[in-house]
């Protein structure tokens, strides 16, 4: 039997020399690797509680959506800046070569809420942390934090100030 490592794609020197890059596109285009990252997601997941799903944009709705049916949560999106058509609250971030800004819908975390946060790739945790922000902003409270992927290189979890946990872990960038 497969494990899950075995459906990631290994690119060397993308996006530049040096840089092993992490494609998860492999899995999701696989049945069986896409069963086996959402079932490892609902480990994770089994014995936190928590009321809403956050997922952010794009590659975290792919592994949310079957999450939260599954789980029976509802699923939020949070997304770049203008992709949102109701009243948003924002926040800005940094990345490599300047900055970004993700908003979600100000009316879908209530305060108390307790919410995981979602992603495909923990990296530097810039945009994990700016969501974290957003859902601080409107009230609730972030009790877990997963990815598919860590890249421990970045030293993301001494930046992300809540329980972050991984399917996979690679040493490096």
């Amino acid at each position: 039997m497969k494990k899950l490592e075995d459906y990631i794609t290994t690119i060397p020197d993308f996006p530049e020399k040096g840089v092993l890059f992490r494609d998860i596109t492999s899995v999701i285009e696989n049945v069986d690797g896409f069963r086996l990252s959402i079932n490892e997601f609902m480990e994770l997941l089994s014995n936190v509680e928590f009321d809403k799903l956050v997922t952010l944009e794009s590659r975290g709705f792919i592994f949310g959506a079957p999450i939260a049916y599954e789980m029976e949560k509802p699923m939020v999106l949070v997304r770049k800046k203008g992709k949102l058509p109701r009243e948003t609250i924002s926040q800005d971030y940094g990345l490599e070569y300047g900055n970004a800004t993700i908003e979600i819908h100000k009316h879908s975390i209530n305060p108390g809420d307790r919410v995981v946060l979602l992603d495909d790739l923990i990296a530097t945790g810039g945009t994990l942390e700016a969501a974290g922000k957003l859902v601080e902003k409107l009230g609730g409270q972030v009790v877990k934090v997963v990815a598919l992927v860590e890249l421990r290189g970045f030293n993301a979890r001494a930046r992300l100030n809540y329980d972050v946990a991984s399917v996979l872990s690679y040493e490096g960038k």
